[in-house]
């Protein structure tokens, strides 16, 4: 069955998002009232697998190896059938 994954990558609380900060710079200079930016990454993935359970081991197992630094990043994944 085919499922489709979004994982989404960001920065764990503490380490510094240097594309965030230029960008809520730049939108204030825009006008906007942006107190903060913080940037992430999200990953679109269409998986075959038995089940959903197998398919968010999957996404895990992706993660762990090469999405997400766990370091510093932190991670979220939704899994649907389609």
């Amino acid at each position: 069955m085919k499922y489709h994954l979004r994982i989404e990558v960001c920065l764990k609380p503490g380490h510094s998002d240097p594309e965030g900060e230029t960008t809520a710079h730049l939108l204030k200079e825009l006008g906007y009232k942006v107190e903060k930016v913080n940037v992430s990454k999200v990953y679109t993935v269409v998986l075959n697998a038995e089940s959903r359970e197998e398919a968010k081991v999957k996404a895990e197992e992706m993660c762990k190896r090469l999405l997400a630094n766990p370091t510093k990043d932190h991670y979220v994944i939704t899994v649907d059938e389609k």
